[in-house]
């Protein structure tokens, strides 16, 4: 599979690499990242084929998106890319007239950015706190267009007791009735939902026609949690799926830490010996278990590709080589052989 071949979403004009470039760690994900080195990965990854960029207001504050929107202002614009962003967060800092909610209604799942930018989100999924995102994020990237606009972090694994209430903004306070109108515009070619729990995205699908849906984390080597509802209706609504967050934090990406990181928080004992198990038999097999960890989503075929977040050239070096390597189906055979895949 070659990380650069190109495929069109069902349901609308986009056409995304099998592998695409996630900005995350460019915000300064769990460490500071200096922009020489973000910009070498970003040209890194445009040299290995990849035409698919992901970013967010969230990552490092706005941060993300400046470097990224700063990189593909100067390609040949005859070179087509594809961009997504993100809408449910706005960026301020309090003054006068705008006073911010008390950092407690602020996400508890928010893991920290080292150099990010001085401002702090407030979520907002009303009509026009999506417009504001997308004036916002146009204004931060330079960019005239995106592709795809994912409503970010709508749940309760995010929300908690507070899920309802941006529900309802979603729903009655027409945040959704935005992102439509966009679409119909031309503003943007695709909508969807980027979260990390299959669950709300289902219900989604009962409020509006989506186009796509980045799911982090779930279908996974070690959280298959969205294969027996999910996917299965994603296939029938002709809804694409885009794989994130596939090393679960980073416990994937294998690797000697003291505490490697598991869905955002320090792994618990049994996630890191199923790992241990897992990677045995990747090593049976000769291959890498980040390899294995990239590709196993791809054998679904509601997902479409496959966002790896990187920071440096060499990261994305790697991720191209792991995507791209060679797999034999007895690995996945012996996978599930072991009851540690579906």
């Amino acid at each position: 599979m070659k990380a650069s071949t190109r495929v069109r979403f069902k349901r609308s004009d986009v056409e995304v690499t099998r592998l695409g470039m996630g900005t995350a760690p460019l915000g300064g994900l769990y460490a500071e990242v200096k922009g020489t080195d973000a910009t070498g990965a970003l040209e890194r990854a445009w040299t290995a084929g990849i035409r698919y960029f992901d970013t967010a207001p969230m990552y490092g504050h706005g941060r993300a998106e400046h470097l990224t929107g700063d990189f593909l202002r100067t390609r040949d614009p005859s070179e087509s890319f594809v961009i997504s962003t993100k809408v449910g967060r706005v960026f301020a800092n309090e003054r006068p007239g705008r006073p911010l909610p008390p950092a407690a209604l602020q996400n508890e799942l928010d893991p920290g950015w080292h150099n990010a930018l001085p401002f702090r989100e407030v979520f907002d999924y009303s009509y026009d706190g999506i417009m504001r995102s997308f004036d916002d994020s146009q204004m931060r990237t330079g960019l005239p267009r995106f592709d795809i606009l994912y409503v970010h972090d709508i749940g309760t694994l995010t929300h908690g007791d507070q899920h309802a209430g941006h529900w309802t903004a979603l729903t009655v306070g027409g945040g959704f009735k935005a992102l439509t109108e966009l679409r119909q515009a031309g503003n943007i070619k695709a909508i969807g939902l980027g979260v990390n729990e299959w669950q709300v995205a289902r219900d989604a699908l009962e409020e509006v026609d989506l186009d796509c849906c980045m799911l982090a984390g779930r279908y996974t080597l070690l959280d298959q949690g969205a294969a027996e509802v999910f996917l299965p209706l994603a296939l029938r609504r002709q809804v694409d799926i885009v794989a994130a967050g596939v090393f679960n934090s980073g416990i994937l990406a294998g690797g000697k830490r003291a505490r490697p990181k598991y869905d955002y928080a320090d792994a618990p004992e049994h996630i890191i010996l199923r790992v241990a198990r897992i990677e045995a038999i990747c090593a049976s097999y000769e291959v890498p278990l980040p390899a294995a960890a990239m590709q196993y989503p791809m054998l679904h075929e509601a997902v479409t590709c496959t966002v790896i977040g990187a920071k440096t050239e060499s990261q994305i070096a790697t991720n191209v080589e792991w995507f791209e390597q060679p797999i034999p189906p007895a690995l996945w055979d012996a996978l599930r052989h072991e009851g540690l895949i579906g």
